[in-house]
Parts: structure tokens; C-alpha cells; sequence
């Protein structure tokens, strides 16, 4: 009776040749996310959710951004009515704390949202960083990427480039689609400034209220979500609650999807 065997070689040949199909299946693509954090999530899957090709990029191994530590490593987040619903709309839990207040496990909440996203269709692809853009005819055509570790390791190694027709910054804090458009392009955005303003101090309130506006397009093909967006806006950070990120989520996949048809 012959046993059969597991071949270490086989083993990798598995693991190089399906993720290099899929790669080279989302080179080119409609949406591309940029930051794997609950705004790019939410975004993915109501993109994929409607038949779009869309891909996220994120630079660390984990995907959910700074959902996973809730509020100073305590793992809760809280969310206001309007992020309540899409949580409910995920599967994601939520315990009514008070009025106005609803809370959820954060573990729960990034992993639903990251298994949700991807069985509607968004490709996730980790350890990659966006280091420039393509841009042509003064508009956004995709990314310029590379793998995180080459800039961590501070290695000459070329990138290479993913075809979109739209990008979406949802890098969080640091803007980084935002601030490549300005520094390295020179090229003036859709603010006060012509630039990215900069987050300005804790105030939830102010912070939650303002996600939904500055969730838009700051350049041909370019919008902004989540955390990101009030950075390039300078509205205020909000800290351990998360309704805005989801909120702002859905609104850009919204505003994609009417560009789409």
C-alpha cells in the first residue's frame, strides 16, 4: 500500500504560484485601497459586494489598522447609533452602554470585518507599501508598490506598478497617498491649504461629525477615507471610536460606485 507523502517542494511551488495568479490578476483593477484599517474594509466590501474589482493594500502584516487595541490595549471600541447599524449589517455585535453608546469587541468586530470583505471579493494584499503613484494627464492612473520590507531594511530595490481606476486613500494618519500627492508630485488638493492640513487634536465629537464630509475626492481619481481624510481636512482625531471609520467606509465605496456606472 503506497502512503502518500507531502513534498516540501510542492508545498512552496503551491504557495508562489497562486499567489503570483493573483497578483497578476489585480495588477490592473478598478479600486484600489491603500491602508487596511476599518475604513478600507468597509470600503472593500461594499465595492466587491457590487461586482467591482477592487484590491487593499497594507503595509503591515496585520489588516484591521488601530480597530485591534480598541482604546489604550483595552479591546472594545465604541460606536454611535449610525456605526451600530453597520456592524449589525456585518454580523458584528454590539452592547448598548447608554444612550448614544453602543460597544463591541474589537477582535471580533476587525476580524468579521476582514472575513466579511474578502468572501465578497476584495483581494488583500499585505507587506506591501505604496511608494509613488502613476499619474497621467494630471490624473491619478494607480500605485507604485513595493514590498514594506525593502524600506525597512532600506534596500534599492524598484517597485512595481498597479494599474487603477481609482484609488482610495485609507492609510489612517498618516495620509500617505495625500502627502505623496503633495510632496513628491506637487501637485495642490482640494483643501484650504492646497495641502494636507493635519489632524488636529482629540475632540470626538468634532472628529465624528466632520469623517463624512471630508470623505471625498482630493484629486483626479483620489479620494480620502477614515482617519485619513480629516488629516488632509485638519479636523480633529477621535481616539477609541470607530462609527466615523465604518461611516466613512461606506460613504466612499458610495461615491466609486456612482462614478462606476
Amino acid at each position: 500500500m503506497n502512503k502518500k507523502t507531502l513534498s516540501d517542494i510542492v508545498i512552496s511551488r503551491a504557495i508562489i504560484e497562486s499567489f503570483s495568479d493573483k497578483l497578476i490578476e489585480y495588477l490592473e483593477t478598478d479600486v484600489a485601497i491603500v491602508g487596511g484599517g476599518p475604513a478600507g474594509l468597509v470600503a472593500g466590501y461594499h465595492l466587491a459586494k457590487a461586482g467591482i474589482k477592487v484590491s487593499l493594500f497594507e503595509r503591515k502584516l496585520s489588516i484591521g489598522g488601530g480597530m485591534w487595541g480598541g482604546g489604550m490595549m483595552f479591546n472594545e471600541i465604541v460606536v454611535q447609533e449610525k456605526g451600530r447599524k453597520i456592524l449589525r449589517e456585518f454580523g458584528v455585535p454590539a452592547k448598548k452602554y447608554r444612550e448614544h453608546y453602543y460597544t463591541a469587541d474589537s477582535v471580533q468586530a476587525v476580524s468579521t470585518l476582514c472575513s466579511r470583505a474578502t468572501l465578497a471579493g476584495l483581494k488583500i494584499f499585505n507587506l506591501i507599501e505604496v511608494e509613488d503613484l502613476m499619474i497621467k494627464n494630471n490624473a491619478v492612473r494607480g500605485l507604485v508598490v513595493n514590498w514594506s520590507a525593502v524600506s525597512m531594511a532600506n534596500l534599492h530595490v524598484d517597485p512595481i506598478s498597479v494599474e487603477s481606476r481609482f484609488v482610495v486613500d485609507a492609510s489612517g494618519h498618516p495620509c500617505e497617498v495625500a502627502h505623496l500627492l503633495e510632496k513628491k508630485a506637487k501637485i495642490k488638493l482640494v483643501t484650504e491649504t492646497g495641502g494636507v492640513m493635519g489632524e488636529k487634536s482629540m475632540w470626538a465629537e468634532a472628529g465624528e461629525g466632520s469623517m463624512e464630509t471630508n470623505t471625498r475626492e482630493i484629486f483626479p481619481n483620489v479620494y480620502v477615507a477614515g482617519m485619513a481624510a480629516n488629516a488632509v481636512f485638519g479636523s480633529p482625531r477621535m481616539g477609541p471610536i470607530f462609527g466615523g471609520m465604518l461611516i466613512s467606509g461606506e460613504r466612499v465605496a458610495q461615491l466609486i460606485k456612482k462614478r462606476l456606472k
